[in-house]
């Protein structure tokens, strides 16, 4: 019987780093899938990194904020598999801003993650 496979999401695997972040932000790519904006660029190899945010202008109260993060990271969590099973993942740094103006429900982030995640695959250079 196969061992299942663990949904984690391990310090190793966050862009928490400034100066990746700002370079990202910096000389990175984007594109949106309407309310998520994605900024994304490969860089050297190992796991992809990936980072979440949420603006504090459309949300001022950082419960709201924390929430919004917490959806997006969970939505990652249970979608990646796909990004790391493909070898065109190496080196790739990913930072995902929710842009709408108000607190997402569950099931949109979830599918609005999968298109995330095989449109990321599909921008391989």
């Amino acid at each position: 019987m196969p061992t299942p496979r663990r949904h984690t999401f391990p310090k190793a695997q966050r862009l928490k780093s400034r100066k990746q972040i700002e370079a990202l932000f910096r000389s990175g790519k984007s594109f949106s899938v309407f309310p998520i904006r994605v900024f994304y660029h490969w860089e050297g190899t190992g796991l992809p990194k990936v980072g979440v945010g949420a603006p504090k202008r459309h949300f001022k109260k950082a419960v709201d904020r924390n929430r919004i993060k917490r959806l997006l990271r969970e939505g990652y969590r249970l979608q990646k598999q796909a990004l790391l099973d493909a070898p065109t993942a190496l080196g790739l740094h990913v930072f995902i801003v929710y842009t709408g103006k108000d607190i997402p429900v569950f099931t949109d982030v979830m599918d609005r993650m999968g298109v995330i995640l095989t449109r990321l695959q599909a921008l391989r250079p």
